[in-house]
């Protein structure tokens, strides 16, 4: 018999429908924190963050375990910076792609490459003994503005309309539709700087959404496969770029309304989340690096 192999892709799937599941009935994602500002997760070694689906992976572990310093490591890691991991703790999963030549299924001798995906255990900041977090700022009562969040929106030359009681990108227009600033009030979980900017950049990423930007198809119907799968890739766009830019999300009002399809999505097709991660990383690209995605 074959020895059944470890599924990175499923391992990383249930974890995030266990975290949308979590609230007991309130939508919530691991972005959506009640205890302080998150940060993309940053590896302790490198002091680089982590790109594409482990963003999502160690989200969902810090918020079912309860974790908020986004600093991970393996254990060779941590150790070479000074600390030990505890005995007993439970080690999440990072995922990396490397690439092999192999010989190809043909005649004529031809070299195939391939990506294989390889599983790397790490354990967060809290796990381990013998290294100090640094404290978190405070959130602000009122809307501020954050400078490289507003140069990265100009930048863009989006359309961006205030007023009204909406938020929304419409495709007809090419045009972004926002409540005024002074409208964010903030809620028991978010400041109104956070409600402000993730609303924002919620937006912003459906407005990279045609053809002329990152080309990705949007649903023409609500509840269906295509229109969950781009809310799904503006919530963790907007989710990237807070994070990027130091700003934590916030839960939106019409999250419940998408929590089945999502759901839906996730649970039929396990590479999903891995297609959703990835589409936001091209839209994050392409918003913030010269040339885009």
């Amino acid at each position: 018999m074959t020895k059944d192999r470890f599924d990175i892709h499923q391992h990383i799937t249930d974890q995030i429908v266990t975290a949308i599941e979590h609230g007991a009935g309130e939508f919530r994602l691991p972005w959506h924190r009640s205890a302080g500002n998150i940060m993309r997760p940053v590896n302790v070694a490198s002091k680089k963050a982590y790109q594409g689906v482990n963003i999502l992976a160690l989200w969902a572990e810090s918020e079912l375990r309860g974790l908020g310093s986004g600093l991970w490591g393996t254990y060779r890691q941590w150790t070479e910076a000074g600390a030990q991991v505890r005995k007993g703790e439970k080690a999440a999963y990072v995922v990396f792609y490397k690439e092999y030549e192999i010989a190809a299924d043909d005649a004529d001798g031809d070299i195939e490459t391939r990506l294989f995906a390889r599983a790397t255990p790490v354990f967060a900041a809290e796990q381990v003994d013998g290294y100090a977090l640094p404290m978190a700022p405070v959130p602000a009562d009122s809307v501020a503005v954050i400078d490289t969040a507003e140069a990265i929106v100009a930048a863009t030359g989006a359309v961006i309309g205030f007023g009204g009681e909406r938020a929304y990108y419409r495709p007809s227009t090419d045009s972004i539709q926002l409540p005024t600033r002074e409208a964010f009030i903030g809620t028991a979980t978010s400041s109104p700087t956070e409600a402000f900017y993730s609303t924002l950049l919620h937006e912003l990423t459906h407005w990279t959404a045609p053809k002329q930007r990152c080309d990705r198809e949007l649903g023409k119907r609500f509840g269906d496969a295509a229109y969950a799968m781009e809310e799904l890739v503006a919530e963790l766009g907007a989710a990237f770029l807070c994070a990027d830019l130091g700003i934590t999300t916030v839960p939106r009002v019409d999250h419940a309304q998408y929590l089945a399809s999502w759901l839906g999505v996730l649970k039929a097709d396990k590479k999903a989340i891995f297609t959703a991660a990835s589409k936001a990383s091209e839209a994050v690209r392409f918003l913030t690096e010269p040339g885009g995605a």
